[in-house]
């Protein structure tokens, strides 16, 4: 239109370089800054580094890697080679079927691996450590395996039939298209599924007696599955169920019924219910079994007659058994030791043992298998390994703001006299309804070994006590993982572990959220704060819709575009938009350059404001003996944003 102005490209690109420049600036200073103050601790860190290693030498061997059963066939991975062995011939005869360095992927490490129902083809994912997307190999097994195909950026994939291969692209972080490929006769390749809604991805599932394959369609509030039937594997997928609003579901199948885990009906926690494969829809889904309240559903496995539902309940680990012939529900606790499962793969359904594995921070790995028919727990016995016995697992219950009880799991070694003297580090996630990572590290059993104490907070927001626990603790309810958070750490100092001034506090990605906002609230309960590619900036950030994130992520924080009430009160926590002069603990933060899911600039900015405002307060209170925090950004040129190899996560 006539005397409209045109805004000038030109003004648009200088802002860009701008941005640019400075970013760039930061971010040399920043590793200027590091390249001056990373020898200060050399020393230390050989010593841990040399530790560290003599303990995974000690631990990995003997857990060794989840087997996947065939038959007489047991096939297993190791130091990224893929083994066949007989069943009855034990692993020292094993054969290998495939080594990540052979084909020329040095830098990579086996993700997924899936075998084809006749255990002609194997398909395997590969993934370097600095990209989130992966490569798809399939190999032809036989006398002499060789790869038939690779399929670059993966993300899932399941064999439909022998020679059927379904599969999901990732793009900008986003899975939305299914491919089926073929093997044999007419070989070809055609996209089966295109999900439109940027919140939803795309993932795939088989179910345990190979009847379907499953397309699963996820947003963080709903979902939808669409079944491939196995036995016409290039027929077009049906709709189990179309998406409905805070409704989600999975599928199994069993004897011509699907098995529905969902969160349909109330209360709105995972229940199992069943319904015939030829009417499908939830007018028609009938309940079998339902949660306890504050429960967690962890992992879920399918067998003939039976299912195992795998449950989280105040910090305890704990088996349903469910029997689809006499109905009958049988609980079984297990060790209070353990904090995590990890379900071995039992491709064949009809087996009667379940096998599993059990862990915490300072426990390696240990197997058990649970027998249907003999109805107990079995430990299986393995290589001889130290077992800590000298630490002690203490459970907590903190009253935060509201009164909500928030359970706090607690590692300390036994021997250790006047625990307050001691260090503590803590741990603190709250976000997404994941819960927070207590799997085995070697540097958390070094940390027990030197006398700390470890605490982990499981506040609201993260999944520990099922799926209110998140509710309760996202969008406009994000607070109240900050109040859990603060009474954790004041309970952990009123029943004598530790104190303030050996507080360390540690969170990664979104925990950076609580633990960043703690730091602006109150930073007289910690010491120090240890970040690793934390989210900062929560506001800057939901307030791009360009970023491959924003869109499906607003169902977690809100979208602050469109809701003032929700701008201002992202803007009363996010811990960029909070830091002022006042006395900070210190800080060490990891960043990687290569993070699509952080942005650097934006922790660059945080870190670049958090020094200003130390350096205020101390100019502002210039008393003798001030205490100046030590606010460090290391930048990392190699990894990404998620788990890595040990020999990556061990430099770090």
């Amino acid at each position: 239109q006539e005397g409209t102005k045109v805004p000038s490209k030109r003004k648009q690109n200088t802002s860009i370089v701008t941005s640019d420049l400075l970013h760039k600036n930061l971010l040399k200073s920043e590793q200027k800054n590091w390249n001056n103050i990373s020898p200060t601790y050399r020393a230390m860190t050989k010593r841990i580094k040399e530790r560290l290693e003599e303990l995974h030498n000690m631990y990995a061997l003997s857990s060794g890697s989840p087997r996947m059963r065939f038959g007489e066939n047991v096939y297993f991975e190791e130091n990224g080679c893929i083994f066949l062995a007989k069943a009855d011939d034990g692993e020292g005869n094993a054969e290998i079927l495939f080594s990540v360095e052979d084909l020329g992927f040095s830098d990579a490490f086996i993700q997924r691996i899936r075998i084809s129902p006749d255990q002609g083809y194997m398909a395997i994912s590969l993934k370097s450590e600095n990209s989130e997307e992966a490569t798809c190999i399939i190999m032809k097994l036989g006398n002499l395996p060789v790869v038939e195909k690779v399929i670059p950026s993966v993300f899932s994939f399941e064999w439909a039939a022998n020679d059927v291969l379904y599969y999901t692209t990732q793009k900008n972080l986003k899975c939305q298209n299914v491919f089926l490929t073929t093997f044999t006769y007419q070989k070809h390749t055609k996209l089966v599924y295109t999900e439109q809604d940027a919140r939803f991805f795309v993932d795939l599932y088989c179910t345990k007696d190979r009847r379907f394959l499953t397309i699963n369609s996820n947003s963080k509030t709903s979902s939808e599955v669409w079944l491939v039937d196995c036995r016409h594997p290039l027929e077009s997928p049906v709709l189990v169920q179309a998406r409905a609003t805070g409704v989600i579901y999975h599928i199994e199948h069993r004897k011509d019924q699907l098995y529905i885990l969902t969160t349909y009906g109330e209360p709105a926690e995972y229940k199992l219910m069943k319904a015939p494969v030829a009417s499908s829809g939830k007018e028609n889904w009938q309940l079998v079994h339902a949660l306890e309240k504050k429960t967690k559903l962890v992992d879920f496995e399918m067998f003939t007659d039976e299912c195992i539902m795998f449950l989280k309940n105040a910090g305890h680990l704990y088996l349903n058994v469910i029997s689809f012939v006499s109905h009958s529900v049988q609980s079984i606790k297990l060790p209070t030791w353990a904090c995590e499962f990890e379900l071995e793969s039992h491709p064949e359904h009809s087996t009667s043992t379940c096998y599993f594995q059990l862990s915490s921070p300072v426990h390696p790995p240990k197997r058990f298998a649970y027998s249907f028919k003999e109805n107990n727990l079995i430990e299986q016995a393995v290589q001889e390994v130290p077992i800590i016995t000298n630490c002690h697992t203490t459970r907590l219950l903190a009253k935060s703001k509201d009164e909500t009880l928030v359970p706090i799991t607690v590692f300390h070694n036994k021997n250790s006299k006047e625990l307050h003297r001691r260090p503590l580090l803590v741990h603190v996630y709250g976000a997404y309804g994941i819960d927070l990572n207590m799997s085995f590290k070697e540097e958390k059993l070094m940390l027990i070994e030197e006398g700390w104490i470890l605490a982990y907070c499981h506040v609201r927001g993260g999944g520990e006590q099922g799926l209110s626990w998140h509710r309760d603790g996202c969008q406009h309810n994000k607070l109240k993982g900050l109040h859990d958070l603060r009474a954790c750490i004041t309970l952990l100092h009123q029943r004598g572990f530790s104190q303030p001034s050996h507080t360390a506090l540690a969170a990664a990605s979104a925990g950076g959220v609580l633990a960043g906002a703690l730091c602006n609230t109150d930073p007289a309960l910690i010491r120090a704060l240890v970040l690793q590619a934390p989210f900062v900036d929560v506001l800057n950030t939901m307030m791009k819709t360009h970023l491959p994130l924003t869109i499906e992520e607003q169902e977690e924080w809100g979208n602050p575009l469109e809701d003032e009430r929700c701008m201002k009160y992202i803007k009363s926590y996010c811990p960029y938009q909070n830091i002022k002069p006042q006395c900070y603990p210190s800080v060490f933060i990891t960043a990687y350059e290569n993070d699509e899911r952080i942005s650097l600039t934006g922790i660059l900015q945080y870190v670049q404001k958090l020094r200003k405002a130390a350096l205020d307060h101390a100019s502002r209170t210039s008393n003798k003996g001030n205490w100046m925090p030590n606010i460090i950004l290391d930048v990392q040129a190699n990894g990404t944003h998620c788990d890595s190899s040990w020999e990556h996560s061990l430099n770090e």
